[in-house]
């Protein structure tokens, strides 16, 4: 940094605000109109320095496009970011660099030396400022209280919640600087998330055992356990481990103790199922790991109409023991029946959208099984059974938007057309929502719908916004999070929502895959082929492994080794586009341009995006563009990873780069809701 002071009055001492500020994406500018952005960026200096020093702050220090500045009063910082951020939306900036800067205020006492300053205050506001995004204003908790009362005109100071910063110890409620004038959605902050509470009711619902030994029942049997497991993941104050990881023990004879290890959880409800004809005897128990006790047990000989109440009652005794166990059983006493009554409205809640017809929810839980497989046929099967579902219950609410993920996933997979696999997935969320405004599982859906299908990136980030706040410990919920915030180019907050992901499902291969694909197209290599390998160990030959794994290879410029593992690959399009990659990285050109125009013979109404990024790795620019339009056009699914691509970093010098993801919704000026 270079020291720039140009306020001729000596710099103030004692506790202070410091106003730090910077572009956003300024390097990706600089490297996409060197020219544009040098104007742009005098410009911007002084507009900075001037709406600082009009209000008694003083600038001490620049590099670049950031600015250190100190004010002796908080209020007049905030009426300086104020301005200055009015400023900066009025003016006409060129196209090619639309400049859009964060800015961070933070209030503490702070040492002088040289006409510099240093001390802690210094480095929370560097890593808030790190936390937000172009033009936002953020606000710590200490300049939010001295500034309370003494606002600017017109302003609102906005609670973003608690968040963990880089190297500081303790968690920071995070205030939002707004006015009428400037807008007020961003994507969320790039803030660490906060470590899994060790102290928080943690439990796993294991599969329960078929006692009745035939298909249909063991898919009664799973869909039951699963249906308590998602119930219970909608409660607050419960970690749940995901269904992937604890349904992996499924016929196994590992013992409590080493599944609770695994799946990092204190508490296992495990049961059985035997089932004749309409009756049903479900047995179940909640195992406290630690001492290898039942905290609770039941046996239920009922009729199959009365499952539903069969899974309340299961759901209700498990998140009062949990509690009980977590506070003591006096620590509410003359509160029981409160309590109760609290839990019995947490689980109505929370098992909205069942219906109430028996014979529909068996086929529900039925297609449930047949998605997570993940396979063509099976995606196909599942959306059968829940079509047959809704047609039994019109107002079984899951399987509406079980319809929609299934249609999405057969678009993300390639099996059918876009245009087709999102009328249907749209149709089947808004019907979901429409009757379950509150449901979990429907915003996810529409949440891709809108993200892929309809490419409002805005309404997407509102709906797994929502979702996650129905459901914070929800995997499907931080999953779809993760995936739009690398649509954004927002790697470390995708990396780290991955990780979270894993967390909750340690024992998902594609939570590991997942994160895998994410770490390697950001360049971290080494750790991405640890994150596969552990997603190989635990599905060996699983869909796509062969393509990161390729991939890999592929940026490492081992091009022979690449050409391999595509080949391998059981996945069509991946195969396909892997291949033509390798043969042309290993020079073998009219091996790769075969590759490549069977690709556009058998798959351009698929694979455009696919068909882009091979013209790229080429430097066909022209060509690359051509067929991005194309992808536009068909709403490609593939557009959505534009921005953390590796290989299309390639077209980011071209002046049609940024046009073209404004076009799509993911440029950086475009932010989500």
């Amino acid at each position: 940094m270079s020291e720039t002071p140009r306020n001729t009055s000596p710099l103030p001492t004692g506790t202070l605000t410091f106003l730090f500020t910077d572009i956003e994406g300024s390097t990706r500018l600089w490297q996409a109109a060197p020219d544009a952005m040098q104007a742009a960026l005098a410009r911007h200096d002084a507009l900075v320095r001037n709406g600082v020093e009009a209000r008694g702050g003083h600038v001490f220090k620049t590099s670049g496009d950031a600015f250190c500045a100190a004010f002796a009063t908080p209020w007049h910082a905030l009426e300086a970011a104020l301005a200055v951020q009015q400023t900066l939306r009025s003016e006409a900036w060129p196209a090619q660099v639309p400049i859009r800067v964060r800015m961070a205020l933070h209030s503490g006492a702070a040492e002088m030396r040289d006409g510099d300053y240093f001390g802690p205050p210094l480095n929370h506001v560097a890593r808030l400022l790190s936390a937000g995004h172009g033009g936002q204003t953020l606000v710590s908790s200490v300049t939010c209280e001295l500034c309370h009362d003494r606002l600017p005109g017109g302003a609102a100071i906005k609670s973003l919640g608690e968040h963990s910063l880089k190297d500081i110890t303790r968690r920071q409620t995070i205030y939002q600087l707004g006015h009428p004038a400037l807008p007020e959605a961003f994507p969320p902050l790039r803030t660490l998330l906060a470590p899994l509470d060790t102290d928080t009711p943690s439990i796993a619902v294991l599969p329960f055992v078929n006692m009745s030994r035939d298909e249909e029942n063991e898919y009664f049997a799973d869909g039951l356990a699963e249906e308590l497991l998602n119930v219970l993941a909608k409660i607050k104050g419960l970690r749940v481990a995901s269904r992937t990881s604890a349904f992996s023990f499924k016929g196994t004879r590992s013992d409590t103790p080493t599944i609770a290890q695994k799946l990092g959880v204190a508490h296992l409800l495990e049961g059985s199922v035997r089932k004749a004809g309409n009756r049903v005897r479900i047995t179940a128990q909640l195992i406290e790991v630690a001492t290898d006790s039942h905290l609770w047990s039941e046996t239920y000989d009922r009729e199959l109409t009365d499952i539903f109440a069969v899974q309340d009652d299961i759901t209700q005794s498990v998140v009062t023991e949990l509690r009980r166990a977590l506070f003591g059983a006096s620590a509410a006493e003359g509160r029981e029946e409160v309590a109760a009554q609290e839990v019995v409205s947490e689980v109505a809640q929370a098992a909205q959208g069942r219906g109430d017809n028996a014979g529909a929810y068996q086929l529900y839980m039925q297609g449930r099984i047949h998605v997570s497989r993940y396979t063509r046929e099976d995606n196909a099967r599942a959306i059968e059974l829940f079509g047959q579902a809704v047609a039994l219950q019109p107002g079984l609410v899951l399987a509406w938007a079980g319809i929609s993920m299934a249609n999405h996933q057969a678009v993300a997979t390639g099996w059918v057309v876009p245009s087709e696999g999102y009328k249907q997935a749209r149709a089947a969320a808004e019907r979901a929502l429409a009757l379950a405004p509150d449901l979990v599982e429907g915003h996810v859906a529409m949440g891709h719908v809108r993200a892929s299908g309809d490419l409002d990136w805005k309404g997407a980030d509102a709906s797994f916004r929502r979702a996650i706040e129905l459901a914070p410990g929800s995997a499907a919920g931080l999953f779809s999070a993760s995936w739009l915030a690398k649509c954004f180019g927002r790697t470390e907050e995708a990396i780290a929502l991955a990780r979270r992901v894993v967390e909750l499902d340690p024992l998902s291969a594609r939570s590991h895959y997942t994160l895998a694909q994410i770490l390697t197209e950001s360049g971290a290599l080494d750790e991405a082929e640890a994150a596969l390998t552990t997603a190989q160990r635990l599905l060996p030959d699983g869909p796509r492994h062969h393509a990161v794994h390729g991939r890999i290879r592929l940026y490492q410029s081992r091009y022979a080794e690449a050409l391999t593992e595509f080949e391998h690959d059981r996945v069509d399009w991946e195969r396909k586009t892997g291949v033509a990659l390798a043969l042309f990285g290993l020079g073998r050109r009219a091996e790769a341009d075969a590759a490549l125009q069977a690709i556009i013979d058998q798959d351009a109404e698929t694979s455009a995006i696919q068909i882009a990024e091979i013209h790229a790795f080429r430097s066909e620019t022209d060509s690359a563009f051509h067929w991005l339009e194309r992808a536009f056009v068909q709403h490609d699914h593939g557009v959505s990873l534009l921005r953390v691509g590796a290989i299309f970093r390639r077209l980011h010098g071209d002046p049609r780069w940024l046009p073209y993801l404004a076009k799509i919704g993911i440029a950086d000026e475009t932010p989500a809701a």
